[in-house]
């Protein structure tokens, strides 16, 4: 019995899982889709696609070989050629596991329920048959022996599709099928999936207060346990445990006894300190991990680096003055390496680490004394550490270093911390401290880029992240001048427009030492959500954006895929969601928030408001169980599911089969509506029926 039911349980977990990735963006080997920079040449993709480049210009090569007489059979064949760089070309290309050499063109005949009107919209196969039946043209994708129909003449040389087949019948049964809610077919156009209409936004956001700490990063343990470390602006690192869902525990930590202290090193102050955390993706077997921080050359001598504002940029640090007091580069971005090794058997079980670096992977002197970006995060495709860099501070820029693409200052660095070249080698190529460059990074094809930039045109990014679900959509948040806050999706060479543009406006900065660029001369890329200062409710006429995660947890069913973000100084949430998925097409919507009456914590509230009063959000987390968390001033707040605090959520089934103790977490199960439900209840009535009871 008890195997019965972990099979029932198991098809159902295999079942959501099918469900729930049925419309993600697959291609043919089963890879994720290209971000594309620019569109395809020949086959038009742009935003994401299955294809670069250079098998762009395979397909236009295999398109012109076919010597295709008539314009429109040519078009139609055109787009057939094209439908593998579709972003869905896993679902076109393949029936079952077996792949196949054309898409699934769209036959409503396939089907007999179909309806007048979809009939219409389905009759592709018959477009092609009818357009191209009687036209000769050289290696037909339509050879009938790909159906094991070897009895009818296939001609190697031209052909029509009247030699191969006997009738639209025969035609259609062999290369058509009818879209439904279990496959896809082939219209002729790109794949465009629940694109009916775009989802209506969450009712609410509901929240728990589970640590009272002041916060700036957090990262989960490498381990997968459900620990994590979190780091203060002030220089120290903890290690966390944290509670189940509904267990009613609040963070278990020691204030009074840090994972690490290195307040001894880093400045702090409003605009400094430590902005960054990183843990190795192997950190449970090697114990590396690193730190991202702001120090004062006035008072470590361990800060020391070269200036930013130098001749290789066209700046005279003799000519910046002093800002608040500071000297020019007097205060440095640093990312420094530490390790856990030595303190336990294992990395994995220590609960303490060594203050003293291991190495000095990068230090850059500021020019002035705000916009130092500061945080860095492992891709998890590439392993490669992030390092996202601001403009250097100055109102509007002054020295254009975002633009500069000889400068570091305004973008996003990315570095090879595994591989890391001697002493001389680092000195040869001019580097800032230990690390090697990526070999795929865009320096090779943009040569004018120093080879640490994965992208540029950044004011002040805060808070990036990427996807678990697509690691192919890194999304930062960057902080705006005036006007207005976005939200970008970063890609390989992007220029994201600052200071040539605020968000999607044209920005006129006040003064241009630094001289100017013109909007004609760059190809910026525009965020996908944003929001004006006028769109919040400003304190003292300031907003920063906050960046966030895509919520991938199933706690809140109804949060699921969408991107959360936030204001630092507003009472404000936003959720933003991609319709149709992978189209880069994102809307957003404000979402009303609370915090659960049975809080582990007590949530205070705004005077003469029911919000809860969260001070400033510095930053969003995420666990290893996807849950995502709000680090603010006033502590940390973990997304809970929405019946708590009184929201609907019809994705949400408050009910379970059997019903939990009050201390232990639901499960995922329990947390969902049919199928799972119906699938346990009719696995249940079978064992029923083998046994004799009913």
């Amino acid at each position: 019995m008890g195997r019965l039911l972990a099979s029932a349980l198991l098809f159902c977990s295999l079942l959501l899982l099918f469900d729930a990735s049925f419309s993600h963006p697959l291609c043919i080997d089963s890879t994720a889709p290209l971000s594309l920079n620019t569109t395809l040449k020949f086959c038009s993709y742009n935003a994401s696609s299955c294809c670069n480049s250079t098998e762009d210009l395979e397909l236009q090569k295999q398109f012109v070989a076919m010597n295709i007489s008539d314009s429109r059979c040519a078009s139609v064949m055109k787009s057939i050629l094209c439908a593998r760089c579709d972003p869905f070309s896993a679902e076109l290309f393949t029936i079952g596991s077996t792949p196949r050499p054309v898409p699934i063109l769209c036959n409503s005949t396939i089907s007999a329920n179909s309806s007048q009107s979809s009939q219409a919209a389905n009759n592709f196969c018959s477009n092609v048959w009818d357009t191209c039946q009687n036209v000769s043209f050289m290696k037909s994708p339509f050879a009938p022996s790909l159906k094991g129909q070897a009895g009818l003449p296939v001609n190697s040389n031209f052909s029509k599709l009247t030699d191969l087949w006997q009738s639209k019948t025969d035609f259609c049964n062999a290369f058509g099928g009818a879209s439904s809610t279990a496959s896809v077919c082939f219209d002729g156009q790109p794949v465009m999936l629940n694109n009916t209409e775009i989802p209506s936004p969450p009712l609410g956001l509901c929240l728990e207060k589970i640590g009272n700490g002041s916060y700036l990063s957090m990262a989960a343990h490498p381990d997968g346990s459900n620990r994590a470390f979190f780091g203060s602006q002030q220089g120290k690192i903890w290690l966390a445990t944290i509670p189940d869902q509904e267990s009613g525990g609040a963070l278990r930590l020691d204030e009074s006894n840090p994972f690490v202290d290195l307040t001894d090193e880093v400045y702090f102050d409003t605009q400094f300190g430590m902005m960054g955390i990183a843990f190795h993706p192997n950190f449970a077997q090697n114990g590396r991990f690193f730190a991202s921080f702001n120090c004062d050359k006035a008072k470590w001598s361990g800060c020391t680096g070269r200036c930013s504002c130098n001749s290789d940029v066209n700046c005279d640090p003799s000519k910046l003055g002093t800002d608040n007091g500071a000297q020019p580069c007097q205060y440095q971005n640093v990312v420094a390496e530490y390790t856990a090794n030595g303190t336990a058997s294992q990395p994995s079980l220590a609960t303490s680490a060594k203050p003293t670096e291991v190495s000095r992977i990068f230090t850059m002197g500021l020019p002035f004394t705000s916009h130092h970006g500061g945080q860095i995060l492992f891709g998890p495709a590439d392993g490669y550490l992030y390092f996202m860099m601001g403009d250097g501070g100055g109102t509007g820029d002054p020295y254009n270093f975002s633009q500069n693409k000889k400068s570091l200052l305004g973008k996003i660095l990315r570095l090879d911390v595994d591989n890391v070249p001697s002493a001389a080698e680092i000195a040869k190529l001019n580097l800032w401290g230990n690390y090697s460059i990526p070999k795929d990074n865009p320096y090779e094809e943009d040569t004018g880029l120093q080879p640490e930039i994965w992208a540029y045109g950044l004011r002040n990014p805060w808070r990036c992240s990427f996807d678990s679900e697509r690691p192919s959509y890194f999304m930062c948040a960057d902080v705006g001048q005036d006007r207005y806050e976005e939200v970008d999706i970063i890609t390989k060479d992007g220029n994201y427009g600052w200071r040539v543009y605020e968000g999607p406006l044209l920005y006129t900065p006040p003064d241009s030492p630094g001289g100017n660029t013109t909007p004609s001369s760059i190809s910026p890329i525009f965020p996908v959500m944003g929001y004006t200062h006028s769109d919040v409710n400003q304190k003292e006429g300031s907003a920063s954006i906050t960046g966030g995660y895509f919520y991938r947890s199933m706690t809140d069913p109804c949060m699921y895929g969408r991107y959360l973000y936030a204001d630092l100084y507003a009472t404000a949430l936003w959720a933003g969601i991609e319709n149709p998925v992978d189209s880069g097409n994102f809307s957003s919507s404000k979402i009303p928030f609370s915090c659960a009456a049975d809080s582990p914590l007590q949530c205070s509230s705004l005077p003469g408001s029911s919000l809860p009063a969260l001070g400033y959000i510095y930053s969003f987390g995420e666990d290893n169980r996807k849950d995502i968390y709000l680090l603010a001033s006033s502590g940390v707040y973990r997304v809970v599911r929405p019946s708590r605090c009184n929201y609907t959520c019809s994705k949400e089934n408050v009910t379970s089969l059997a019903s939990p103790s009050p201390s232990s977490p639901k499960s995922h199960a329990s947390q969902l509506i049919d199928p799972c439900n119906n699938v346990v209840l009719l696995f249940s009535s079978l064992l029923l029926l083998l046994l004799g009871f009913v």
